[in-house]
């Protein structure tokens, strides 16, 4: 089966938007927004918001067009700009606790095109946003893959990796000890898990996304730590005490599959589980 370009941009779009958030952990709000700025004008072709609460600005290009990323970014200027229609049209359509939790510190751009180029990659990484390229391909009549090309926070690799470990330890020195340490090798594991790993700090945890979530690490409990990952339950010999099918269950973050870890030796049994939740991703 050869994989091949849509026939028309639209074609993408409409996909995308309909499977928003299968694809990319969006939940989709709004299409070709129009936005009025300084007395231009333009349409958004995707509004979102993320499964930690971060507003999603999606563009889309059929072939290769580097103007995607500076068109994304004006919109994505605009929105910060403009947050009470943002909030607005989150209350709208998904209500005022949804509207009231928006995380305005991790805005992200998603570029979904035919193709990028390396100058493209490199260009993302000068920007202090939230930027994802995302490749596509149609296969055969109703399949589409998608390969992101670049995902950057807007900082270097060495910085992004030293906050996030200082933002890490911040959030869990209060339980102390053995348990807080633990909590540091879980975050260095899950950055280090595989390429294009990003951390989003929220109060009630910690989210480590690819395009969208595959774990999530609330705060420490007295005995334990807690990891919920987006791996299918069903497909893990659960262990009680171990690991737990929390599909019906509430907790803070996302994912089906609850971890327990309290040693290191836990730590060590996850990382397989960890891989599996990266790959669900």
């Amino acid at each position: 089966m050869v994989p091949r370009l849509a026939e028309v941009e639209a074609d993408v779009q409409g996909l995308v938007e309909a499977h928003m958030d299968t694809m990319l952990g969006v939940t989709f709000l709004a299409s070709e927004y129009v936005i009025g700025c300084d007395g231009d004008s333009g349409r958004i072709d995707s509004l979102g918001i993320d499964e930690n609460g971060s507003p999603v600005v999606v563009e889309y290009k059929r072939g290769t067009d580097s103007g995607v990323i500076n068109q994304g970014l004006y919109y994505l200027s605009w929105l910060l700009a403009h947050r009470d229609a943002f909030r607005a049209l989150v209350r709208e359509r998904l209500g005022a606790t949804a509207a009231s939790q928006i995380l305005w510190s991790a805005p992200r751009l998603i570029c979904v095109a035919g193709d990028f180029t390396r100058y493209d990659a490199h260009a993302v990484r000068e920007h202090r946003r939230s930027i994802d390229l995302v490749r596509y391909r149609y296969y055969g009549d109703d399949h589409i893959g998608l390969e992101t090309v670049a995902s950057v926070t807007g900082l270097s690799g060495t910085v992004k990796r030293s906050r996030r470990r200082a933002a890490g330890q911040r959030g869990v020195r209060q339980p102390g000890g053995a348990l807080a340490e633990l909590a540091e090798a879980v975050d260095e594991v899950l950055l280090g898990v595989g390429d294009g790993v990003t951390r989003v700090q929220r109060k009630q945890y910690v989210a480590y996304q690819r395009l969208c979530n595959f774990a999530c690490v609330p705060p420490p409990q007295q005995t334990k730590l807690l990891v919920y990952l987006k791996a299918n339950p069903k497909k893990v010999d659960l262990i009680p005490g171990f690991t737990r099918n929390v599909t019906r269950v509430g907790h803070h973050g996302t994912g089906n599959l609850e971890v327990q870890l309290r040693t290191e030796r836990d730590l060590e049994r996850a990382q397989d589980l960890f891989r599996l939740g990266y790959a669900a991703a």
